[in-house]
């Protein structure tokens, strides 16, 4: 497909604004702000995008503009006008690059946590509960709404000061939405009861915005299509509200959410859904919205592919693809289609790891969040055509031979099992975690294009990798079941071998959790669906703790649709023969008091201890003993040179320690990055 006929490519006009093509990044908090301010960090991981051709980049998810806001998830704040430098710049650094750049402004009612930021009293239309954020909010009187709505014409205004092409308000879950909703408004004055008296606070801000951006700033508003929950807003109630909003005559779009915001199932399952969803979940409801009005409409939800987002517009779905998390794993995804390199874009495998905590770092794109020091293109050596030899073939070994060969070096990489991919095999055989896959296949997909000698089923033996003459050897071979600490282990099954078929699938199965990752709740789900009777025994306070809170909230869910009982805060001390069956003796962390459990299999997840034979086979050959300089591979630069050995040793991923892929993807971008 040319550029010219290209449907995501042909741009769109709203106002005197013409966005450049037909994708864009929504708003979203990205975590990478300094007090509540779009910083230089901040900045650049929106300009990756606008340098890789994204026609829109919004920003700001939740940016405050009241005071009793509060910021509880790094948020952006715009409620006064220390903001206004930073946006300043921001929007001078985007539109260089041909982007235009938006914000999202709101309060977030009900959903702020009183405990944080300025510690004032969350507000709401009704004084109702909101459980995923735990305030009890106060019932707005008209001075509280008074208040707000000049807040929001305020932040508006330094938006627009700014330099910034628009805004949007978020109706659905925030104070605007809470206003709508029957199931959050329980008022009895002119802002509670009919649809028409639910609209007012919402008009009256949208009024106010208007009045003080004049008609030359676009003005949005990311609008719930449907809460999808008992007692709450209908498809044909927002039609009616979206109807009344166009009437009034301040907006210039929609963008088109679906779902309910309040707990963390909506989110992980409506909202912003991730693997356990199918792509473009709500697509088919955000274009039956926009058939129902006249404003182009926005939506971003999962089209993680080009191919679903080219429909989307091609077929006057929407106007906009929003492909948020998509841009965090490959920030130039419009440059490549220009390019015809759709097959080399990085996918987004939707494992929401970029939601987590470490936001918005990507599992699987080390570069994202860390353009300041991490730049995402890899730069030619200076002194390119050494021999590397990479062995392992899991995310670790793939990662560092692609970015060898990225550099312009000779890259040979050996794989002793018959595929590449190491744990994530298994990680792919859980129900709703298949497309992790997709960070092996891309990277395999990259060692072809780069021309990476790829030895499967090869074992890599020190003679072997000697008979190469390498330069610098780097070991990712991961590591093996960690059940060496644990009394009995002869008796345990290893939660690799349950997954992969070894262990029996049938009987009563005790499984034992001793990390809080993907493994037990995938072997968990695995055997109780073959028909086993399972328990699960955590160490942790909660299910799949260690992981974010989109996925550990599916795990929740398939243990409860499977009858999994869990018991928590307990360490596995020991395994035990009783007769023809397995007696597990488990410590109450809190109490110290012991209990015993029969089963016929006892499961054990307990990490990994690194497989380094191969490591310390090589390592008295080496010029640096195996050693990293820390300093060195934290500042991205290259490694000393070492002493008199041949070549230079490193060890990368779960071959050093067990840790996730996020950890191995790094290890191996920031070492060979910079060899």
């Amino acid at each position: 497909m040319s550029t010219s006929t290209d449907p995501l490519l042909q741009p769109l006009k709203i106002r005197h604004v013409t966005i450049k093509n037909r994708i864009m990044s929504t708003s979203h908090a990205a975590g990478i702000d300094e007090e509540g301010l779009t910083t230089l960090p901040y900045q650049m991981y929106h300009e990756e995008k606008a340098k890789g051709g994204i026609g829109l980049t919004m920003f700001g998810g939740s940016s405050n503009v009241s005071t009793n806001s509060q910021n509880t998830f790094h948020q952006l704040r715009v409620s006064d006008d220390r903001c206004i430098p930073h946006l300043t710049e921001f929007a001078e650094r985007i539109h260089k690059h041909g982007c235009k750049i938006m914000c999202q402004i709101t309060h977030l009612g009900r959903r702020s946590e009183s405990y944080s930021d300025s510690w004032l009293p969350a507000v709401a239309p009704s004084a109702i509960r909101e459980t995923l954020h735990r305030s009890f909010p106060k019932a707005m009187d008209s001075h509280d709404i008074a208040s707000v709505v000049r807040d929001f014409g305020d932040a508006a205004y330094r938006c627009k000061t700014a330099g910034l092409d628009g805004i949007e308000t978020l109706a659905g879950g925030h104070l605007i939405g809470q206003f709508f909703s029957p199931a959050t408004n329980k008022r009895t004055d002119g802002y509670g009861g009919s649809i028409e008296n639910r609209c007012r606070f919402g008009l009256e801000v949208y009024e106010e915005i208007r009045r003080r951006v004049g008609d030359d700033f676009l003005v949005g508003f990311r609008f719930v299509v449907d809460e999808a929950m008992a007692g709450g807003l209908t498809f044909e109630d927002c039609v009616t509200i979206a109807g009344i909003f166009e009437k009034a005559g301040y907006l210039d779009f929609f963008n088109a959410v679906y779902g309910r915001m309040d707990t963390a199932i909506g989110l992980a399952r409506d909202n912003m859904p991730g693997m356990a969803s199918p792509i473009a979940p709500w697509l088919e409801k955000a274009a039956a919205f926009k058939r129902e009005v006249g404003l182009p409409v926005f939506h971003a939800a999962r089209i993680a592919d080009i191919a679903s987002a080219r429909h989307a517009v091609r077929e006057g779905l929407i106007d906009m693809a929003g492909m948020t998390r998509a841009h965090i794993a490959d920030p130039h995804i419009v440059n490549k289609i220009m390019r015809g390199e759709e097959e080399r874009i990085r996918p987004c495998v939707g494992a929401t790891h970029c939601m987590s905590e470490q936001r918005p770092v990507c599992l699987h794109n080390p570069s994202t969040g860390r353009e300041t020091y991490m730049g995402h293109d890899v730069p030619r050596a200076e002194t390119p055509g050494r021999k590397v030899v990479v062995i392992g073939g899991g995310p670790a070994g793939l990662e560092a031979a692609r970015v060898c060969a990225l550099r312009g070096h000779n890259v040979t990489l050996f794989e002793a099992a018959a595929k590449l991919g190491g744990q994530v095999l298994m990680a792919a055989t859980g129900s709703w975690r298949k497309d992790v896959s997709g960070i092996v296949d891309w990277r395999a997909n990259e060692l072809d294009h780069l021309g990476v000698n790829v030895r499967i089923n090869k074992y890599a033996e020190a003679d072997g990798v000697m008979a190469l003459e390498p330069d610098v050897v780097i070991v990712a071979t991961g590591g093996l079941p960690d059940l060496d600490w644990l009394a009995g282990a002869e008796h345990a099954t290893s939660a690799w071998d349950a997954l992969s078929g070894d262990g029996a699938d049938s009987g009563q199965i005790v499984i034992y959790d001793g990390t809080g990752r993907h493994p037990a709740a995938t072997c968990a789900e695995r055997l109780a669906s073959a028909g086993a009777e399972v328990r699960m025994v955590s160490l942790d306070d909660s299910v799949a703790q260690e992981i974010a809170y989109a996925e550990r909230v599916i795990w929740k869910k398939r243990l409860y649709e499977l009858e999994v009982p869990v018991t928590f805060d307990s360490r596995l001390l020991k395994i035990e023969k009783s007769g023809n069956r397995l007696k597990a003796t488990f410590q109450n962390e809190l109490t110290e008091s012991e209990f015993e459990m029969m089963a016929d299999q006892v499961v054990v997840e307990h990490g990994t201890q690194p497989l380094d034979e191969a490591f310390h086979a090589l390592r008295a050959g080496s010029s640096n003993d195996g050693v990293v300089d820390e300093a060195a591979l934290i500042n991205g630069d290259d490694q000393p040179a070492g002493g008199d050995g041949s070549y230079q040793l490193y060890r990368i991923g779960d071959a050093v320690v067990s840790r996730n892929i996020a950890a191995a993807t790094y290890d191996a971008f920031r070492l060979c990055r910079a060899l």
